[in-house]
């Protein structure tokens, strides 16, 4: 169907969001400069891509996952793009049409396919991981999709019938033990599980966790000692939801809590320390320092998505901040690190869990409500409180930067910064690579199609 309709006047479905409808693969890309060789491997992203024009008002999170790969082998590129054939969209093909609402206005099938097609669409459409040798698409509401390496989808995958509910779109491996720690959230009682999966990808641990209200928890935070959860006053309105009202609201006097929980003694449960409340889509990194554990993210004032009619305004703009966190004192103590509007950090992944130097956060030229606009990346040195700014050009636009470490160099910035950059004023899109120590672009690898905005994805060097 095209998307020339009524429903196109969303912000979400235009500009820089626009869905692309076909799938492509094509070989031996253009490029300028030179894709250092030893980035031998396959740049994957997932982002929500609706096929169908949506039956009501759509929300950003809403559309199906499309995953965007590019391979880089010997110094060449290839763009392969496919969509995630979840259950849910394959009934849509079939009936040839739209059937979910969505996050600002649920709807469910209609009652002949309700059976068939459940309540909700599993779109997997946030991140894309590997793990235990499977590429895993992951959206917060649904269990893992598996994709193959050619991109088809495999189905969904539950961990041999171990995992019970949903999975985030954000785990954390332990780079030392191969270990995939993550956590689901539901709206109904268990509200919190967490669980441990070990290098093989056998599900070894899960624990149901106590939570006054089901909340949106879309990522938590891991140090090589502990576990941090943060319940923030993103609440679950089941009510509103099924009257076709938006599932979220922001609800302050829920309160705000963060839990520390031990790595080594799951049966102790979790230690919460009651804050203000705000909200953090998305943590940079955690570590111990002694006693105290140190967790980095963007933080706002307040959720800072709208999920209905209401307006979060255009001063709700997440930083770069610092919490130290001691379970035994149960204390909090907070700094703003940079208060430039800033989201999707990332760090070297080989230093998940310990202290690192570096941070990268995605650089807005502008934030206003309903138009964000990332155009570049910004290294933070955090041991010296320093900090340096790339921008990719006048009209352009970006997503996550993602970092590729050197395989022959071991300091913590030898690497590159891998992200889709397309210009506003044109359908072109690129692969830029950038040198993370000199924050300077070695290459751009010019794909055959205009990539849409996305979420995350991950660089998986080649095995």
């Amino acid at each position: 169907m095209s998307l020339e309709s009524p429903a196109s006047v969303n912000p979400y479905l235009v500009g820089q969001y626009e869905p692309v409808r076909d799938e492509l693969t094509v070989q031996d890309l253009h490029i300028t400069g030179t894709v250092p060789a030893a980035l031998d491997g396959m740049y994957l992203r997932n982002g929500a891509n609706p096929q169908f024009d949506p039956i009501t008002r759509y929300h950003v999170f809403d559309g199906d996952g499309m995953i965007h790969k590019v391979q880089l082998e010997g110094g060449r590129a290839s763009y392969q793009n496919r969509f995630v054939e979840s259950k849910g969209l394959m009934i849509e093909r079939r009936e040839g049409a739209a059937l979910f609402g969505g996050l600002s206005e649920f709807r469910m099938p209609p009652e002949e396919l309700l059976v068939e097609a459940g309540m909700m669409k599993n779109t997997a459409n946030t991140n894309i991981v590997r793990h235990a040798n499977r590429l895993l698409a992951l959206m917060e509401a649904g269990k893992p999709i598996e994709m193959s390496k050619e991109l088809a989808t495999l189905g969904e995958w539950d961990f041999a019938g171990s995992l019970i509910g949903p999975m985030t779109a954000h785990p954390k491996e332990d780079p030392e033990t191969g270990e995939l720690l993550f956590f689901g959230y539901s709206p109904f009682p268990p509200y919190l599980r967490f669980h441990q999966a070990d290098a093989s990808g056998e599900l070894i641990k899960s624990v149901a966790i106590d939570l006054p209200s089901p909340v949106m928890m879309h990522d938590f935070a891991v140090s090589r000692r502990h576990v941090v959860f943060f319940d923030l006053p993103a609440v679950f309105d089941l009510d509103a939801m099924l009257a076709g009202g938006p599932a979220i609201e922001w609800d302050p006097d829920n309160g705000a809590r963060i839990g520390i929980m031990d790595r080594q003694a799951l049966e102790l449960g979790v230690r919460w320390i009651e804050v203000e409340p705000f909200y953090v889509f998305h943590f940079l990194n955690a570590y111990d320092d002694g006693d105290t554990v140190v967790v980095e993210g963007c933080r706002s004032d307040r959720l800072n998505v709208s999920f209905g009619d209401d307006s979060v305004g255009d001063t709700v703009r997440p930083s770069l901040h610092r919490w130290r966190i001691n379970p035994t004192s149960g204390t909090v103590s907070e700094e703003t690190l940079d208060d430039r509007a800033a989201d999707f950090p990332r760090i070297n992944d080989s230093f998940a869990g310990l202290e690192h130097r570096y941070g990268y956060l995605g650089h807005t030229r502008s934030w206003v409500e309903n138009e964000v606009v990332f155009d570049g990346v910004t290294r933070h040195d955090l041991h010296e409180g320093t900090s340096v700014t790339h921008v990719y050009g006048e009209h352009s636009v970006c997503g996550e930067a993602v970092f590729a470490p050197d395989p022959d160099r071991s300091e913590e910035d030898a690497g590159w910064l891998l992200n889709f950059v397309s210009d506003q004023n044109s359908t072109q899109s690129d692969l830029v690579i950038l040198d993370a120590q000199e924050m300077s672009e070695v290459a751009r690898v010019h794909l055959p199609r205009r990539v849409p905005f996305g979420f995350h994805g991950n660089w998986l060097a080649n095995e």
